[in-house]
Order: structure tokens, then C-alpha cells, then sequence
């Protein structure tokens, strides 16, 4: 005797498991412009390499005699697959089966699958379309009470936080649990007109009057209106948005090429057939002479670190600063750099958050750190008073000074303040070169000589002369040379010779982080 009736039964069990919400409703996805939950795991992961947990399971529907009739799946498929030929646990909301909402679902699935990520120490990729939990209010009906809300595995998303690379793909519409579920990870994405992030969707908006409505004439327009990825990629909720799913799949692959498999573990280092001692001559005439003008820090970043490998996250929030993976002849590394075409480089609140973030993600997963300085201080002002700047400035400095990875500096041009301290902690080994245009000081000098010299201004036949006069012989103190005659600062160098000596800083680092 065999079991080929009990593997007949299973084969259809699949077979009804790979229905998802049926033709209609996969019919509706896809008219949206959407894949589907089984399509975008294909297309996320290497060929062939899913291997689904729980496939066959769901809310099955038998006759009087018992006998199958149907299965609703669960709207929530996970599994084992390979990213980049390394294992991770893949995820996708199922938005075909009632809006991938919780209660349509099995909780234990998704807390296997978070479960799965830190016990196995795999990166975790999450796909989320819909509220991924929660209830509705005709299931309060029927349960006939309500209840105190509790997430079951909770836990286990923040101990994946904790230990293993997680990422986030919103790829619709997500609302409550679905929108805590896109926050909590170390990299997110959006897709831009398709996806959508709520504490509470349109409707419920909706229920608390007109004035909550930002004047939205149909539901698709609240839904942008509300929480769509102009609003979350530049409020910091969110890091990226892309133009399609299949960008954000290849986004969130070159993330994790970046990453190691968990904490503990150490990132790989890659082939690189970028010369070591390339010297870019266009790195001489980058910095302006004039201290207004404004330069592109990106340009530097594509001549210094390996050609083609600079990965930006967070582009439109947090501006003043940019933050980005690369490598640096193989060796990744994590990028903390200014940009002085926002604000002039200084960091406002938003920036000093997207530091400190940048540079918790980078100690947690062992990154050496280059940071590339302009920075004329911390935002002032009432606007920056009033977003708490200093709070959120010195959090990103203890962050620097706290991380425990090697840290080298490039100092471009100026640092300033408490912020231009921050560019490193000035109590181990600094790992510092200064191109000649450095400029710094514990406050820029060009603002306060009226104020300094006002005496002399006013005793002065030719105020304007005299102005002139002091101007070039502080200009003559304030240069980098004099910094390094008392070695206030360790090395001036031809700007040419940054990608060599950041190739070796990289080298070093990692000798220590291996070690």
C-alpha cells in the first residue's frame, strides 16, 4: 500500500494554494499595474531557488461529508530563497486575498517567518501589500467582544533588528501593521503612485471630517495625498522610491550585496578592477575658491571610490548630507558625506537623524565609515530652534563617537562648530587628510569682524580699507598650513590622492575588523 492518495490530495492542495484570491481578484492586481505576491518572490530572488513554508495553508471549505471543496489561502507567503547566491527568508502579502488584511490570515505564518530570520541568522525581505494585520469591524461582530490589540511576534521583528539585515518592499497600499512592518527595517522602499503608508488608510481619515481630506476629490488622490511616497521619502519614514517593482527588486538586491548575512558576520569583499592609484585631475578645480559657491559632492564620490559601486540611500530627506554604500578597492564601506548644495552643508534636524541612522547601521553591521566634510555648523534660526536641532545634532555626534568601527575623514573644505566636530571622535586615532581649500575654526570668521574690530572700524579714516586689510591678514592665519605647522591637523594633501589613500584606510580597516 501507498500513499498516492494522500499526495493526490496534496498536489491539490498546492494547486489551490497557487489561486491565491482566484482569477477575478489576480485579474484586479494586475490591472493595477501590480504583480502578484508568487510573481514578485520569483522576480526578487535567484531562479529557481524559493522554496515555499506553509504553502498549502488557509481556511479550507468541506462539504457535509467533510470532503474538500476549496481552500482560501493564507494571504501571507514566505520561504527559503538566495539573493546573490546567499540564503535569506522571503516574504509577500498577498493583496488578492481580502486586501492581505491580518484577519484573513494565520499569524503563526509570519511569526515562523521572523522567527526563521535571527534563529537562522538570514537577511529577511519583506513585500508588503496591505494592513498585514489588525481586524475589521465586522470581524468584531463576530467575535462578539473586543480586545486590548497585541501583535503576536512583535518580538521577533525587533530582535530581527537586532541581528540580521532586514528589508522592506512597500508595493501597495499599506495601513497599520503593514506600515509598522515597512518601518521597521534597516533599508525602504516605495514604488512611486503605487505604494502608500498609513497609520490609518483614507477611510478612516475619511470618518474624521472634511478638513482631514487635504481637499482629495476621489479615493486614489487621498491615498497619494495621505501617505504616498512624495511625503514618506522625504519625511525620513522611508529611504528610496523607485518607478517600478522590478527596481525596487534590484535595489533591495545590491542593498544586501553590501551586507553581511547577519551580525557577528562580515560583509564580503568583492573583485574590483578599478586601479587603486587612479588620480582624477578634475578633483583639483572641484572646491571653488570663492567660499560661497557650491560644488557636487556626488561628482567627488564617483572619482574617489570604485567606479560604479556608490549605492545612495535616502537621497530626499535629511538633504544636507549624504549617505551611501560603496567599496573601496572591493572593500564595502559605509559614506557619510556633506552637501553643500543643500543649506550649505549644515545640518539641520532632519540631516542630524539621517546621520545618526546611517551611523548605527554601519557600526551594527561592521562598515568602516568614510566620512567626506564640508560642514558649516548646525542649522540656526528660529525654524531649527523649533525643530530641536541641537537635540538631534548631538544624538548624530554621539553616534560618531560611539560607533566602534574605523572611521577615516576627508576634510573637503569646511568644518564648523560643534557640528564640524562631529566628523569623527577626536578621542581615538584620527584618520584625517585636509585638502588645501580647508576652512574651519570654532565659528567662521568672515561673519563676525564688524563686530570684532568695530574700535578699529570706527578710529579708522578708511573703514573699508582698514576692513579690507584685517580681512587678508586673517586670511593668512586661517590657512590649513598654519593648522598643520601645530598639527591640528595630521596631513594636507593633493586632492588627487584622496581614492589612493582611502583605498589604503579601507585596507587597514578591514585588516583590523578581520583580525
Amino acid at each position: 500500500m501507498t500513499w498516492a492518495k494522500e499526495l493526490e490530495e496534496l498536489r491539490r492542495r498546492e494547486e489551490l494554494a497557487e489561486e491565491m484570491g482566484g482569477s477575478e481578484k489576480l485579474a484586479k492586481q494586475h490591472g493595477r499595474g501590480k504583480m502578484d505576491a508568487r510573481a514578485r518572490l520569483a522576480a526578487l530572488t535567484d531562479d529557481g531557488s524559493f522554496r515555499e513554508i506553509g504553502k498549502i495553508a488557509g481556511k479550507g471549505h468541506y462539504d457535509a461529508n467533510g470532503d474538500l471543496t476549496g481552500v482560501r489561502p493564507a494571504p501571507f507567503l514566505f520561504g527559503k530563497a538566495d539573493i546573490n547566491g546567499r540564503p535569506v527568508v522571503a516574504t509577500a502579502d498577498d493583496f488578492t486575498i481580502r486586501g492581505g488584511a491580518g484577519d484573513a490570515g494565520i499569524h503563526r505564518k509570519m511569526v515562523q517567518a521572523e522567527k526563521m530570520a535571527h534563529e537562522l541568522k538570514l537577511p529577511l525581505i519583506r513585500m508588503i501589500d496591505g494592513t498585514g494585520g489588525g481586524g475589521s469591524v465586522k470581524m468584531l461582530e463576530q467575535i462578539g467582544a473586543t480586545y486590548i490589540p497585541a501583535v503576536p511576534g512583535w518580538s521577533d521583528v525587533v530582535k530581527n533588528l537586532e541581528t540580521v539585515p532586514v528589508v522592506a518592499l512597500a508595493l501597495g497600499p499599506t495601513a497599520g501593521l503593514g506600515a509598522a512592518r515597512v518601518v521597521a527595517s534597516h533599508y525602504s522602499i516605495m514604488v512611486r503612485g503605487l505604494s502608500q503608508i498609513f497609520a490609518a488608510g483614507p477611510a478612516v481619515v475619511d470618518g474624521l471630517g472634511e478638513a482631514y481630506r487635504d481637499g482629495s476629490t476621489s479615493h486614489e488622490e487621498a491615498k497619494e495625498k495621505l501617505g504616498g511616497s512624495d511625503i514618506h521619502t522625504r519625511n525620513g519614514v522611508v529611504d528610496d522610491e523607485v518607478a517600478s517593482e522590478a527596481e525596487a527588486f534590484a535595489r533591495a538586491r545590491h542593498f544586501l550585496s553590501f551586507m553581511p548575512e547577519h551580525v557577528g558576520q562580515l560583509a564580503r569583499r568583492s573583485n574590483c578592477t578599478d586601479p587603486v592609484h587612479r588620480k582624477e585631475d578634475a578633483l583639483l578645480s572641484l572646491v571653488p575658491r570663492d567660499p560661497k559657491q557650491v560644488y557636487s559632492m556626488r561628482r567627488c564620490m564617483e572619482m574617489v571610490f570604485d567606479s560604479g559601486t556608490v549605492f545612495e540611500i535616502g537621497r530626499m530627506w535629511g538633504r544636507a548630507a549624504i549617505t551611501a554604500l560603496a567599496r573601496l578597492d572591493g572593500w564595502p564601506v559605509a559614506v557619510l558625506a556633506s552637501d553643500p548644495s543643500f543649506l550649505g552643508g549644515s545640518w539641520d534636524a532632519k540631516t542630524a537623524e539621517k546621520v545618526e541612522r546611517f551611523v548605527k547601521l554601519a557600526d551594527q553591521f561592521r562598515l568602516p565609515i568614510v566620512h567626506l566634510v564640508d560642514n558649516p555648523g548646525f542649522m540656526i534660526g528660529r525654524e531649527a530652534e523649533i525643530a530641536g536641532t541641537i537635540r538631534y545634532g548631538v544624538q548624530a555626534m554621539n553616534a560618531i563617537y560611539k560607533a566602534s568601527v574605523p572611521l577615516g575623514c576627508i576634510v573637503l573644505r569646511r568644518a564648523y562648530g560643534i557640528a564640524g566636530s562631529a566628523m569623527s571622535n577626536a578621542e581615538t586615532f584620527q584618520y584625517r587628510y585636509c585638502w588645501p581649500s580647508g576652512d574651519w575654526g570654532s565659528l567662521p570668521i568672515a561673519g563676525g569682524l564688524e563686530v570684532a574690530y568695530k574700535s578699529e572700524l570706527e578710529a579708522s579714516e578708511d573703514p573699508e580699507a582698514e576692513l579690507a586689510a584685517i580681512r587678508e591678514r586673517l586670511y593668512k592665519v586661517t590657512s590649513p598650513f598654519r593648522s598643520a605647522e601645530r598639527f591640528n591637523v595630521e596631513d594636507i594633501i593633493d586632492p588627487r590622492d584622496t581614492r589612493p589613500l582611502l583605498c589604503e584606510f579601507a585596507e587597514l580597516a578591514w585588516r583590523r575588523l578581520l583580525s
